[in-house]
């Protein structure tokens, strides 16, 4: 293969700035094709960058152009149907975040790429931060001891979006944590090593969210608001660890953002965002802040992760079971948010 044909399914904000614009920066890259249901959308973005090709119906790209891969990049709603189209049709994909809306679709994308033979791949882009990597090893050799608790933080005093589906339960299947307390989520799931769950518990509210207003991200409307302004929960591992999450669009703090994955072990704790690792030797407190560039783009490094994985020269970084273990910790807070009743688990169903 000496280029891989790659078409894009959705033409929208991260299809423009995090999946196109790195493509078209990689020398091993043809962008053949874009689609969106808007053909007037498809052919701006096809025009901006000079891409040969656009559709308004996907089957009908996927069967005229034939790509080798294609990015999805459509709202959570048709995550599962776009992907499994494109793996029937023999092409790898890469479907942004989260993997979808209910875990049985995660598993249904899961199974139809074994199926297929195809690769399968998902947007969380912070995991190909090299920071990551580097705790992920420095976990591996023990010295942070046994990791027993953590917590997962993504709040915004007022950052609801003002555009787009973000509101729409449908379109979404939920607010903050579907959308940003994923990618937390998948962090800590990653460094902890995808540990058996046996209980989870959460609480949401809507009560910012539903008086409307103007925020750093735009103003949103209150009667049309139909997600969760912020959804706080407690996941316990089988192996007696636990895991705080916080996540909101809209919360009343101090700062305009606050971001983060800390856990905790037995010699020593780590901090994500910014990059520290905290202990104690002969008495003494030792942090140490590793300074790791925060501003790269690790969009890029998912789309080249993956453009690499496709033409047979790296792994995958983001599997398919990675991603439904993800989406069903996702699940199972919703569920006991819903319900106001804890979701318990065994024979390791999760």
């Amino acid at each position: 293969m000496s280029k891989l044909r790659v078409a894009v399914i959705g033409s929208g904000q991260v299809a423009r700035t995090s999946h196109i614009n790195h493509y078209k920066s990689l020398p091993d890259v043809e962008v053949s094709a874009v689609c969106d249901v808007n053909q007037n959308a498809a052919k701006m973005a096809a025009d901006e960058f000079q891409i040969p090709s656009w559709y308004a119906d996907a089957g009908t790209m996927l069967e005229e152009i034939r790509p080798d891969a294609v990015s999805i990049c459509v709202p959570n709603k048709f995550h599962c149907d776009m992907t499994c189209l494109c793996l029937e049709h023999g092409c790898h994909v890469l479907c942004e975040k989260p993997p979808a809306i209910t875990e049985e679709e995660a598993e249904k994308m899961r199974d139809t790429a074994r199926r297929c033979g195809k690769i399968l791949t998902f947007g969380f882009h912070f995991r190909h931060a090299e920071k990551i990597a580097f705790l992920k090893r420095k976990i591996e050799a023990g010295e942070m001891g046994t990791l027993y608790a953590g917590d997962v933080t993504w709040l915004r005093r007022r950052g609801i979006p003002g555009w787009g589906n973000f509101t729409n339960l449908e379109m979404q299947g939920g607010g903050p944590l579907i959308d940003i307390g994923a990618h937390m989520l998948d962090l800590a799931a990653w460094l902890l090593d995808y540990p058996e769950v046996s209980y989870i518990c959460a609480s949401s509210s809507d009560l910012i969210g539903k008086q409307g207003g103007t925020g750093f991200m735009g103003s949103w409307d209150g009667a049309r608001f139909g997600v969760e302004d912020g959804l706080f929960g407690f996941i316990q591992f089988s192996n007696g660890g636990s895991l705080h999450v916080r996540t909101s669009f809209a919360v009343n703090i101090a700062d305009k953002e606050e971001r983060n994955v800390r856990l905790y072990g037995s010699k020593r704790g780590i901090s994500v965002f910014p990059l520290g690792i905290y202990g104690d030797e002969d008495g003494q407190s030792v942090n140490t802040v590793y300074p790791f560039d925060e501003t790269k783009d690790w969009h890029y490094d998912c789309i080249r992760n993956f453009v690499e994985s496709c033409m047979g020269r790296a792994d995958i970084l983001v599997t398919p079971d990675q991603a439904v273990y993800v989406q069903k910790l996702i699940t199972g807070l919703y569920r006991s948010a819903g319900t106001g009743r804890p979701v318990i688990y065994g024979n390791g169903n999760l």
